[in-house]
């Protein structure tokens, strides 16, 4: 009988698992392909040892058009037209006030409050490796960053700052920080602008919300207000509609130092008809406002030694009523939060300038910045020519709104986006700081890279291991903020020092002969308020 040989399966096994193996790694540097619209990623099984640079070589690919453009058309001489229409003379009363105790009259003292403290603990999110600048394009008196350095030495009233942004600062990320930072140094309190009713107002820690009987619309589901209310909507990105008998308490926090020094605070607010406003300070001192009806911005102010909560209740004349919410500040600098959750930036375009106008006359910022571009920017995609033209578009609508504010446009933020070897930095980051850099140049307005001043850290994906922004690898959260913040303020930090220097050197030359070490030390306290942190030259 003939012996067959027995076959060696396991032989056989190794060969085939060779062969597979074999034909995977070919796989692997087969770059990316489509199949009709659908992009199919590249198969990499050795990405751990193996890493490829996908990135098109044509021409840079245009942004996608994320937003529609002939709906956000504006035309800027109807903007002037509406703004001069609604801010004609007064027709009635428009500001109601309630001073209590001793309380300060418009304006500051004398002399600034002495703002020094002991030196804080040292903190892990201070932003010192490298100092980020400013850099200023505006070269006009009235828009030019200058101007508001000026203010911020020199002026004996609040200095206000509107920070208009996206989801990247909701809950007041970063301009918390900023606030403390600038109100430690150059006085003042509270936590800023505050809407009347929100759902989001649980997130945000710097002030508690409570609010009963308000329907809050959001300016990006507009479509979903009543038509009458659509053309209301404010920079906040809300606009709120009472029933009878809503009512809204602010009470300040702990969250961050100064928060509980606030000793103005002003409601806002439309009353096209007559109505009756309840207002309660501290829960305990109670006054009522008849209001007569009329179309044009009113607010209510209040004056006290200290503000630790406000309450509003809206007993009569609820219909048409159009509440904004309010704005907590003592006697120096204020920072309000203006960010609209998945906003580009455009959305300003369907709020009413009128409105915008009629507010600022009230308030009367001096710095508005725009914080925007998270919500454009896509991986490979690096011309951005049609966002940044908006961009130029909205820094002229700001100055049409806010006609006595300089504009700071921050570039994007730092970025990161999954790919075979994890997280890495998103490719369209650059493009776009570069074409909002080009953009504020074109306007005339002031830049600053966050995007630098984050990668001096270390980047998106230090901020995520040090525990300061989200596993998404976009948004930060408050220690992520901080750190921004910090940066940010020693940028304007070193701008209001070259401004003082500036001063302070002619008024040097001014003086006869040669200032002696006293003289020199007086002048440096007159025109420089004390800082945390003595400022370097």
């Amino acid at each position: 009988m003939k012996h067959t040989p027995q076959q060696d399966y396991g032989r056989q096994s190794r060969i085939a698992v060779l062969v597979l193996v074999a034909l995977l790694v070919a796989v692997s540097f087969i770059p990316p392909q489509s199949v009709g619209n659908v992009k199919l990623r590249r198969a990499n099984i050795l990405s751990e040892l193996l890493s490829f640079d996908d990135a098109p070589q044509e021409e840079p690919e245009a942004a996608p058009e994320l937003f529609d453009t002939e709906e956000y058309e504006v035309d800027m001489e109807e903007v002037a037209q509406l703004i001069v229409a609604d801010t004609l003379p007064e027709r009635t009363e428009t500001t109601f006030e309630w001073i209590v105790g001793e309380a300060l009259e418009e304006g500051i003292p004398e002399t600034l409050p002495d703002v020094r403290r002991p030196a804080a603990c040292p903190d892990t999110a201070r932003l010192s490796r490298a100092s980020v600048p400013i850099e200023t394009y505006d070269t006009t008196a009235t828009h030019s960053f200058r101007a508001f350095c000026d203010t911020l030495l020199a002026a004996r009233r609040p200095v206000r700052i509107a920070v208009l942004g996206d989801s990247f600062i909701e809950g007041d990320i970063l301009t918390a920080d900023l606030r403390e930072l600038l109100q430690k140094t150059y006085g003042g309190g509270g936590a800023g602008f505050a809407p009347m009713a929100s759902p989001l107002t649980a997130f945000r820690r710097s002030i508690k919300t409570q609010s009963k009987g308000w329907t809050a619309y959001n300016i990006m589901q507009r479509k979903a207000a009543p038509e009458a209310l659509r053309s209301n909507f404010y920079v906040s990105g809300w606009v709120c509609q009472p029933a009878a008998g809503a009512s809204t308490r602010w009470e300040a926090t702990d969250f961050r130092e100064r928060l509980d020094s606030c000793t103005t605070a002003r409601i806002l607010f439309l009353s096209p008809r007559d109505s009756r406003v309840e207002v309660t300070l501290d829960d305990s001192l109670h006054r009522e406002f008849a209001v007569s009806g009329d179309g044009g911005i009113r607010q209510i102010v209040v004056r006290a030694p200290r503000i630790r909560s406000l309450a509003l209740r809206l007993p009569e004349g609820s219909e048409g009523f159009v509440g904004y919410g309010a704005q907590f500040e003592g006697d120096g600098v204020t920072v309000d939060n203006y960010s609209v959750r998945s906003n580009n930036g455009q959305a300003m375009f369907w709020t009413n300038p009128s409105v915008n106008a009629q507010i600022d006359a009230l308030i009367r910022y001096d710095l508005v910045v725009l914080q925007y571009g998270l919500n454009i920017m896509q991986q490979g995609v690096k011309n951005y020519t049609t966002y940044a033209a908006q961009i130029e578009k909205m820094i002229a609508f700001v100055r049409e709104c806010f006609p006595s504010a300089a504009v700071l446009v921050l570039g994007v933020s730092e970025r990161s986006v999954k790919g075979d070897t994890g997280f890495r930095p998103m490719d369209a980051v650059a493009p776009m700081t570069a074409y909002q850099r080009q953009a504020a140049r074109n306007a005339g307005a002031a830049f600053w890279p966050t995007s630098e001043a984050m990668r001096a850290e270390g980047g998106m994906e230090h901020f995520v291991r040090n525990g300061w922004a989200g596993k998404d690898f976009t948004h930060i959260n408050y220690a992520g903020g901080r750190c921004v913040a910090r940066a940010l303020y020693d940028a304007i930090a070193a701008e209001v020092r070259a401004v003082y220097d500036e001063q302070a050197a002619r008024q040097r030359q001014a003086e006869p002969g040669i200032l002696d070490s006293a003289r020199r030390a007086t002048l440096d306290r007159q025109l420089l308020p004390a800082a945390e942190k003595p400022l370097q030259p």
